[in-house]
């Protein structure tokens, strides 16, 4: 029997045990892939340990592969994430510590990524890409609380100082004089009365005098308008003499110019023929046969032949 060859085969075989063991364990036939994406948490993240599950929307989709203190800042801390391939990790995505039940431990959680957003892709000079975050529960409401502590003690600083022993005096004060002032009203309450009743009466005569002054406005206002429709109309009527006078005036001129002459003459002739008519008349007078025998002539007087040539 060779011992050698069993010796052989049997390491052999232990080789292919330990290589197919191993390769099963790190998922064999159904091993996944990962990218691997960064982000950056501006929060403590206690409870956070390596490999701690990443969900999307409570589905687990990959591991927390590192954590690391910032450089720089020491207020942030960087995460690296070794997320399955395939996962839609969108541009909006929102990356969110939580923490699983009552046992504190923390995990990552993925949510958001709308349908229209582009996928995440690295931006230079980052190696990976960089998915957003979002304050956990824990810190909101430790901000929430802290600011609501610093109002509280604010508060109580600004009562302190309103209840101080000079503040308390000065409230006795304040009510010892109130006081005075409520028993002195109550001495007077029968001339506070009568002072109301009297400050009704005035405010009914104000009010019953403040309508008489309103009609009294009114008629003035309305005589007002009358005396200014009054002026339009002198206005228009002087107007109107003016143009009058204007077109007379000018009738006046071609009357002066054309009619005087005419009535000169006129008023000649009209004289020469009054003369005319007297004589006629007047020898009528003296001989009315003259008008359809004619006029006898008149003999010569005594002497009147002789002057004659």
């Amino acid at each position: 029997m060779n011992y050698a060859l069993v010796g052989a085969f049997v390491l052999v075989l232990g080789a292919a045990l330990v290589a197919g063991a191993l390769w099963l364990a790190a998922g064999g036939a159904w091993q996944k892939t990962y990218d691997v994406y960064q982000a950056v948490m501006e929060e403590s993240v206690a409870g956070l340990n390596l490999n701690a599950p990443v969900k999307y929307n409570g589905v687990d989709v990959g591991k927390v592969q590192a954590i690391t203190l910032d450089g720089t800042n020491p207020k942030k801390v960087n995460l690296l994430f070794a997320i399955e391939q395939g996962t839609p990790v969108k541009e909006d995505t929102l990356a969110v510590l939580k923490t699983q039940g009552l046992t504190g431990i923390a995990y990552v959680e993925l949510g958001g990524g709308s349908v229209a957003s582009p996928m995440l892709l690295a931006k230079a000079p980052a190696r990976y890409p960089e998915i957003r975050t979002s304050p956990s529960l824990s810190a909101r409401l430790d901000h929430v609380l802290t600011r609501v502590l610093a109002k509280l003690d604010s508060t109580s600083t600004n009562l302190n100082a309103i209840l101080s022993k000079e503040n308390q005096a000065a409230f006795h004060n304040i009510l010892a004089d109130v006081a005075a002032i409520a028993r002195t009203l109550a001495a007077r309450k029968d001339s506070l009365d009568a002072g109301i009743v009297d400050g009704a009466r005035t405010l009914k005569n104000t009010a019953k005098a403040s309508a008489e002054f309103e009609a009294l406005t009114q008629g003035l206002a309305r005589s007002a308008e009358a005396v200014e429709r009054m002026g339009t109309e002198v206005a228009k009527t002087s107007l109107s003499a003016g143009k009058t006078i204007d077109v007379v005036g000018n009738d006046v001129k071609r009357f002066s110019s054309e009619t005087l002459p005419e009535l000169e003459r006129l008023l000649a002739e009209l004289s020469t023929m009054s003369r005319s008519l007297q004589l006629l008349t007047e020898q009528t007078r003296r001989d009315p046969s003259g008008l359809f025998f004619g006029h006898k002539t008149v003999p010569d007087g005594p002497g009147e032949s002789a002057g004659k040539p």
